[in-house]
């Protein structure tokens, strides 16, 4: 047998400004090294408990369930869908990106019949487009709307496909894989049935689990399933016995990642210590200031104006810039990471992150000055220092 020769690990150290991850903020790695107690340990019950009155706090809820999944928000998507809906069940699903299409072809491999409603990639879903299906298909079970849009940048807003939903009597889904964290996600105003995230965007922790909540209605929608939920993992009816509340007692369901539930508590108590407004304001100030920096340098922005996430900024790849190529340089030369375009934006945009952590007047003037470098020096026009210039402007206006 040949013998295998393998290094201590040493991953580099980058400034993760993409889609996700983000970086992870240092007190979130500190909490991960706490030790590992047993998952039905008396002080892990309590951390459980700790988890679950923060997710409330960020998710802007008084659900009771209200939980992280084990697993990333893809394992977040298919419990949101999964538990609520059945073969035969009608849903609407708004699909404006890769996400949304995404969250498309799980609800029809739940055996639901899927209605689309469509718009551009960059575009937001328009609230009539979703009451003309919902006229049309009055028995809808299910409203799903992507919050953030990952794959486009755009900023979904909620109100009136919340309003409309409810009329109808149909329960509302929402990812809000990318907004947790860095803008606000109004479950109860908005009367969401079940929202989910992620951990790894504005969280500021590792990829590894999937905030959730859900309200008492798709609980009774859960209850009254003609049929078990075909995944035994992410049955929800079981998962809410396992996470409980502080009066009743934990059912055993599966081993729960206990370094990952350190790592949650860790970042949504700093999140909540920054104070949730605060929070909101320093993302959206840093987004505002990198999006027009990126426009002063004279690059084009994807998302459509009024609807754009501070979070996230897409950006139209300029003639004659190689994609891959300016990914690279700014991955070997500056140690930052970046994200291209999904689907059919694949090579046509890139996706600039400012996520938790991340999300710093630091990292904005970083980028732009490393962008605008790398960009002149593959000959591409651009306006030397005005991207800085601009950005300072909006980050010294406050």
């Amino acid at each position: 047998m040949t013998e295998l020769a393998v290094g201590e690990l040493n991953p580099p150290a980058r400034t993760l400004l993409g889609p996700g991850p983000s970086n992870v903020h240092p007190r979130v790695y500190r909490a991960m090294m706490a030790p590992v107690v047993g998952h039905l340990d008396p002080f892990f019950v309590a951390t459980m408990d700790e988890v679950v009155d923060l997710l409330r706090l960020v998710f802007q809820t008084a659900n009771r369930v209200t939980l992280p999944i084990s697993g990333t928000g893809s394992a977040g998507m298919e419990a949101s869908l999964v538990n609520i809906l059945e073969p035969g069940d009608k849903v609407v699903v708004g699909v404006n990106g890769f996400f949304g299409e995404r969250l498309a072809d799980a609800a029809g491999r739940c055996g639901a019949e899927v209605f689309p409603v469509t718009a551009a990639w960059g575009q937001p879903i328009a609230p009539e487009q979703v009451e003309a299906v919902l006229r049309q298909h009055p028995e809808t079970k299910a409203v799903v709307v992507v919050h953030a849009e990952t794959s486009t940048g755009v900023l979904q807003p909620m109100e009136d496909i919340a309003r409309l939903t409810k009329e109808r009597g149909a329960l509302l889904v929402v990812d809000a894989v990318t907004s947790l964290g860095g803008i606000p996600v109004a479950t109860d105003a908005w009367g969401a049935d079940v929202v989910y995230s992620c951990t790894q965007k504005c969280l500021a922790v590792p990829p590894g689990l999937s905030p959730m909540t859900v309200s008492e209605a798709a609980l009774q929608a859960l209850r009254e399933r003609r049929g078990k939920v075909p995944s035994w993992y992410l049955d929800l009816s079981m998962l809410e016995r396992y996470w409980g509340n502080k009066q009743t007692a934990r059912t055993y369901h599966h081993t729960a990642p206990i370094t990952m539930i350190y790592a949650l508590r860790e970042g949504l108590r700093v999140a909540v210590e920054e104070g949730l407004e605060a929070r909101y304001r320093r993302h959206a100030r840093n987004g505002r200031a990198l999006q027009a920096g990126v426009q002063a340098m004279g690059l084009e922005l994807h998302a459509q104006e009024g609807h754009r996430l501070p979070v996230l900024t897409t950006v139209r790849i300029p003639e004659g810039a190689d994609d891959l190529k300016v990914r690279r340089a700014l991955l070997n030369d500056d140690n930052i990471e970046i994200g291209g375009g999904l689907g059919p934006l694949a090579g046509r945009i890139w996706r600039l992150g400012l996520m938790g952590y991340a999300s710093s007047e630091e990292n904005v003037l970083l980028l732009l000055a490393a962008l605008e470098r790398v960009l002149a020096g593959l000959g591409v026009r651009v306006y030397r220092g005005q991207g800085v210039a601009a950005a300072l402007e909006v980050l010294n206006a406050g």
